[in-house]
């Protein structure tokens, strides 16, 4: 698509706003549950500006489009924007002030800025209000001003609704249903709002395919003490489906009518909800009950897997070890064949390699394929008009994901293309040390999960180094591939749901990226579990849980300590162990190749 149809929607925009008399207009990357991944209805921001990547608000003024990204996205934006109008802010960057700072400091006293609060959060809507009310600038919620110039805007999505069912299903929804009315009398709470989908997905044992990568389908709840009523289309829902939820107490009803259910509650109840997963624009509809702001309950109890979860993990990790052992194999098979290998071809490969695993799903995400230079994006996604070929001397970065019935996958490795440098195989070494120290880690239970990130992040800043993202982010089970509430990311602003606790699933996850010649990062996922308990008190330890080999081409030897090279042989003799007898042919010769001892 041309880059001028996105200056001209940008004008169309000004346009609207100038009609609605308001000096600026905010398009976040949100839904109405505030998902990370959106449905097509809600991608208003890539609409308007172009701009791919999974994070980014755009600020349009009658003078100024700007859209402000992290460090993840900054070379990405500076391509989508080319040619457009719109400014790259890069936000984090010293110099660069926040949206709301930023119309703070440019706009008059008296200015509206709008927004749709149906899909603003309520803690991002206070955050908003206190900077742009010092300056007298009023924020309006109320007006969708994309549906006047979106003419073709999709609709809501229409996919099923399915059971998430045992051996699978490791807890009963009357189980979750109960665990979360506890918390819920601990707040004094009658009523708990819940419109984040993995909570809604986790809560009611069901499974959904709304939204791309992540199981879960478009609704809201509102849980009672002795009720709890789900809001979706019911059309998603067949009558077998909810004639089961009906005899466990949940009752379906429009997901239209979430607005009514809210305005109906009684003055004198209190309602529990997240102000992070709510929105401003949901949550007006019970503009007369008491409120109560808290974590979801379900955010915590499901981050903590149990002991028949984490085996069915284990289980599905073996089969994604043994589909990226067949992927691989036949990667190095087929460089230097006649057909030439691309970005693009990566992603249909290991896709199709995962899918021949039993109780295979889907990807957990877009595969990311990197060669060289884009692998210093560290979400670059290849696509049909803008992707490079595999051939020559380089690094490819492969960070790629299942959903599995019986959990959900996340890994990241880097394969050598024909000659490696000595400057790759020290970035390659520095990272692999960073993600060794983290795996080998023992810490107090309950400590923020924030304060790991310096583990992973010591070895790369001694060698001068950093990167601009997370080490660690939770991951679900058969569910979002990134969840809460944990977060290994230095950072990120700490709050007391952060405690690592045992049963919690982390990425680790350490990069190093130049721009311009290469990224590398390389990525397991580990388990918080006991480690020792002393008279100081009770440690914990991670558990790799991930199973595929780490390359050993690209290592410089003389750069691990003993122990670390004892870790990398120990993980390699495990991998082999556990993945030979899923694996035949090719694929077990490339498995016992890669796994030997260094």
């Amino acid at each position: 698509m041309s880059q001028s149809v996105f200056a001209q929607r940008i004008q169309a925009l000004q346009a609207v706003m100038s009609s609605h008399k308001v000096d600026a207009c905010v398009v976040v990357s949100a839904d109405p549950h505030l998902s990370e991944y959106l449905p097509e209805r809600w991608q208003g921001r890539q609409w308007l500006s172009g701009f791919g990547g999974s994070a980014g608000t755009l600020v349009v003024t009658a003078e100024f489009a700007g859209l402000w990204t992290d460090s993840r996205y900054w070379e990405q934006a500076d391509h989508d924007l080319a040619g457009t109008g719109i400014f790259t802010m890069r936000a984090g960057a010293p110099d660069v002030p926040g949206p709301a700072d930023w119309l703070a400091q440019n706009l008059r006293e008296g200015a509206h800025v709008s927004v749709d609060g149906q899909v603003l959060a309520v803690q991002t809507h206070g955050q908003w209000q206190s900077v742009l009310a010092g300056r007298g600038i009023k924020l309006v919620c109320d007006l969708d001003l994309l549906d006047a110039i979106w003419l073709q805007r999709p609709g809501l999505p229409r996919g099923t609704v399915y059971e998430h069912l045992p051996p699978f299903a490791c807890r009963t929804r009357t189980d979750n249903l109960a665990a979360v009315r506890i918390a819920m009398a601990e707040h004094s709470a009658d009523w708990h709002w819940v419109s984040s989908l993995d909570d809604i997905a986790w809560l009611f044992n069901l499974r959904g395919n709304d939204v791309s990568y992540n199981p879960v389908f478009l609704a809201h709840a509102l849980i009672g003490q002795d009720s709890a009523r789900l809001f979706v289309d019911p059309g998603k829902i067949d009558a077998g489906l909810a004639d089961i939820l009906r005899q466990d107490g949940v009752g379906i009803e429009s997901y239209e009518d979430a607005a009514g259910a809210l305005a109906g509650l009684a003055e004198n109840t209190r309602l529990l909800f997240d102000p992070a997963r709510c929105t401003i624009g949901v949550l007006a509809a019970a503009a007369f009950v008491d409120k109560t702001e808290g974590l979801n309950p379900s955010q915590l109890i499901k981050s903590r897997k149990n002991a028949d979860e984490v085996e069915h993990v284990r289980r599905s990790m073996e089969q994604d070890g043994a589909a990226l052992c067949e992927f691989f194999a036949w990667f190095e098979s087929a460089q230097g064949g006649e057909a030439s290998i691309t970005e693009l071809t990566i992603d249909e490969k290991i896709t199709a390699a995962r899918s021949r695993r039993p109780n295979f799903v889907t990807p957990s995400f877009g595969t990311i394929a990197a060669f060289n230079a884009n692998g210093a994006m560290p979400h670059y996604h290849a696509t049909e008009k803008s992707h490079a070929v595999i051939e020559g001397n380089g690094l490819l970065l492969i960070d790629s994901g299942g959903q599995y019935q019986g959990g959900t996958t996340d890994i990241t490795r880097i394969v050598p293309v024909g000659q490696v440098s000595v400057e790759q195989k020290h970035d390659y070494t520095t990272v692999l040390k960073g993600m060794i120290a983290l795996s080998l880690a023992v810490f107090p239970r309950g400590t923020m999960s924030p304060l790991l990130d310096t583990i992973a992040r010591l070895p790369i800043w001694q060698a001068g180094a950093d990167y601009g993202h997370g080490t660690g982010h939770g991951v679900g089970y058969f569910l979002n591939v990134h969840e809460g509430p944990q977060s290994i990311a230095y950072r990120a602003s700490i709050n007391p749901h952060m405690a690592m606790q045992p049963g919690m699933i982390t990425s680790n996850e350490p990069g190093l990226y130049r721009p311009g010649l290469w990224g590398i990062r390389i990525e397991n996922l580990v388990l918080a579990v006991p480690a020792v308990t002393t008279e100081f008190g009770e440690f914990l330890k991670f558990e790799t849980l991930t199973l595929c080999p780490i390359d050993t081409r690209c290592i410089e030897p003389g750069l691990l300590s003993q122990a670390e090279r004892a870790w990398l042989n120990d993980y390699h003799a495990e991998v082999r162990q556990r993945l030979l007898p899923l694996v035949s042919g090719q694929a077990q010769d490339w498995l016992l190749e890669r796994t030997e001892e260094i």
